[in-house]
């Protein structure tokens, strides 16, 4: 397998990255604004900012057909970002929240985005042509706490949402002139704006940090900070489901997943490295760890103590041992898709507090 590419951009954390559909332009949410980088060669190199949020950016992503990037922050705000011959030109969302924004993720249609908040709510957010602006309305109920990740479903309607009350859900976003009428699915037939169509606890009701539905979109997973990973497997509309899977580990707890296929998820999180989860209907597990290890850490552990012992007795020192054997050096914040083929994600993204993005091959 071919070595993971690493691009060490700065020692600031990076709350979220996205990548345009040619993988030519990287956008990263840095501090109160969001760098701009272009590839050139094997490296990328900063080419923009995108300043207009005056808190922390909490999210971006860029639209893969349109090229327009969406912003949010702690200010409240959502931005979006129009591409033009001179430059970006933001255009301000009526979100129309009282507490921060926390994530943001066009749906596959381009047409709208969900913006989770600090405020109990999801600002569904879609472009009103008569008025000439981008204009919001909310998913309220029954969300009771802060909406910490967003999913969209492939059908561009649902959307999965995992939040600190524990709860992840699956709404129904449909807009009427906005949306075409869904194809039914396993979620449910009729579909008007804020139908709860599934709502799922893990065991132990950790907040839940990210979600994200497989790659049919006929199941949903879930990563909570008791460091499991729950499958849930819907049955039908108002049918309770099929079945509903936790893995616990004896790890730290993910902060993202993705579905590689429909029989393979990857995590990251607060380890600092990406693990694989394998399984179906009859159960999943944990596989191990993405990132190849060298020899047997057992060996490694001994010949360190060793080295340690003579390095105190030939120089009277101690090496500086901070240093993690992972290619992450902190948490991992955010893992996307970055390639496809054949109903498959053949090639992944991290981004971590540490600075760095790393393509890895899945």
């Amino acid at each position: 397998m071919a070595d993971p590419e690493v691009h060490h951009l700065f020692h600031n954390p990076i709350a979220d990255h996205s990548f345009s559909a040619d993988h030519g332009t990287l956008a990263v949410a840095r501090d109160s604004y969001v760098e701009l980088y272009g590839r050139v060669g094997n490296a990328f190199k900063l080419k923009d900012e995108l300043k207009g949020h005056d808190k922390t950016v909490t999210s971006v992503d860029i639209a893969p057909h349109s090229g327009r990037i969406v912003t949010c922050s702690q200010d409240r705000n959502a931005l979006v970002w129009e591409p033009s011959p001179t430059g970006y030109k933001p255009t301000l969302v009526l979100l129309r929240i009282s507490r921060a924004a926390t994530f943001v993720r066009w749906s596959p249609s381009e047409t709208k985005f969900a913006v989770g908040s600090g405020d109990r709510v999801i600002a569904i957010c879609y472009f009103e042509e008569e008025n000439d602006w981008w204009v919001s309305k909310h998913l309220k109920k029954p969300i009771r706490s802060t909406i910490t990740s967003v999913a969209w479903h492939p059908n561009s309607v649902l959307l999965a949402a995992g939040s600190t009350d524990a709860h992840a859900r699956v709404f129904s976003s449909f807009i009427k002139g906005v949306d075409a009428k869904p194809e039914p699915s396993v979620w449910g037939e009729r579909l008007p704006f804020n139908t709860v169509c599934g709502e799922f606890l893990n065991n132990s009701a950790g907040w839940v940090h990210s979600v994200a539905f497989s790659l049919s979109g006929d199941s949903l997973a879930f990563a909570a900070h008791d460091s499991s990973v729950t499958v849930v497997y819907p049955s039908g509309p108002e049918q309770p489901p099929r079945a509903v899977l936790t893995v616990s580990t004896q790890l730290l707890p993910f902060k993202s997943l993705i579905w590689k296929s429909e029989d393979e998820i990857i995590a990251a999180g607060y380890d600092c490295e990406a693990f694989r989860f394998k399984g179906g209907e009859s159960g999943w597990q944990l596989a191990g760890p993405v990132e190849p290890k060298g020899r047997d850490a057992g060996a490694q552990r001994e010949e360190s103590a060793l080295n340690m012992f003579r390095q105190m007795d030939l120089k009277g020192k101690v090496k500086d041992d901070t240093q993690l054997k992972t290619i992450h050096q902190n948490t991992v914040t955010t893992l996307r898709p970055f390639e496809s083929s054949g109903g498959r994600v053949t090639k992944f993204s991290s981004s971590g507090v540490d600075g760095r993005i790393v393509i890895w091959n899945a």
